[in-house]
């Protein structure tokens, strides 16, 4: 008998809020990166102009990620149904990245304790895409905040809002189409034409989410000690400042909860970048921010899976399969 779904979403995000994303563990995302680069570079070697090329990259890489997950749950559920149930929570937990976004922004957070601004700049490089060579501690801290709430929803929210309508077959294709944005998405000389059908996709993709992101946002601010009320107003002031139609969303948010202001300037591959102020700076930008971002982050992702899992529980039931 196939599992519940509920129970299967509960398991996935305990594996990655225990064990997250070990370096040592062979992970999809990795190998949907490798297939991106290889046919970037493929892609751009035939007569197609450089946008129907970006819309055949995108197809390609979601059609395959999204059939080899079909291909393998399905095949090891009818093998062997208890390897295809530990599989389907396995490959569920790829595509979270709640621990993942902790560990990697709180190596930013620890090295900027220590003193150590180098480090914590090359650390911080690993996690955004703005240039962080010159950035002072202020900055970095606005950086961590920023990705933190940003990702709250691309990283958490948006793969659980999928795994719950389609499975981990759904949650796979978004994370390539995440993926996707996130290696060729770009509004430069390079990735205009060509990452224009992924940006498009992930905008749609996160439509939903980024807005549930910031509903969640403001229910989990009381609970981690920050304003609810500032946490609304400043999301229904600021939410369509950001240049992306999504990540002011949960920025405002949070930045509302925080009691800080986050946007500004941000150079981008030695080009300088201005986004609108979102919030008000009630609250400097430093550790307590980031440590009360963490705790937002954490309450938003038990919320969302507890409404996953109600939500799995009454529109499927307990007998209709997960994959």
């Amino acid at each position: 008998m196939t599992p519940p779904d509920s129970l299967i979403i509960l398991s996935a995000l305990l594996l990655d809020l225990s064990i997250g994303d070990p370096r040592w563990l062979p992970h999809p995302v990795v190998a949907i990166g490798h297939l991106i680069s290889w046919l970037d570079r493929w892609l751009r070697r035939g007569w197609l102009n450089e946008r129907l090329a970006g819309i055949l990259l995108l197809l390609i890489v979601v059609t395959c990620s999204a059939g080899i997950t079909w291909i393998l749950l399905q095949s090891l559920t009818i093998i062997l149904p208890f390897a295809g149930w530990i599989a389907v929570i396995l490959v569920s937990s790829t595509c979270l990245a709640a621990r993942s976004l902790h560990q990697e922004s709180d190596r930013v957070a620890s090295a900027l304790l220590a003193g150590d601004l180098p480090l914590a700049r090359r650390y911080l490089s690993y996690i955004v895409g703005r240039d962080t060579d010159q950035l002072e501690e202020p900055e970095i801290w606005r950086a961590v905040v920023e990705t933190v709430a940003e990702n709250t929803s691309d990283g958490i929210i948006a793969p659980l809002f999928w795994l719950t309508i389609g499975g981990p077959v759904a949650a796979m294709a978004y994370k390539a189409v995440s993926t996707l944005d996130s290696m060729v998405g770009y509004k430069n000389r390079r990735y205009l034409q060509m990452g224009w059908a992924s940006a498009r996709m992930d905008d749609l993709l996160n439509y939903i989410p980024a807005r549930l992101s910031a509903l969640l946002l403001v229910f989990a601010a009381p609970l981690a000690g920050c304003s609810a009320s500032a946490a609304a107003r400043i999301t229904l002031r600021d939410r369509l400042k950001h240049p992306s139609p999504n990540s002011g969303h949960p920025e405002a948010a949070a930045a509302g909860a925080l009691g800080v202001q986050l946007g500004g300037a941000a150079s981008y591959s030695g080009n300088l970048s201005w986004k609108e102020y979102i919030g008000d700076s009630l609250q400097p930008l430093d550790e307590r921010a980031y440590r009360s971002m963490i705790r937002l982050m954490y309450i938003s992702t038990l919320l969302m899976a507890a409404g996953c899992m109600l939500a799995a529980f009454f529109l499927r039931g307990f007998n209709v399969p997960f994959i």
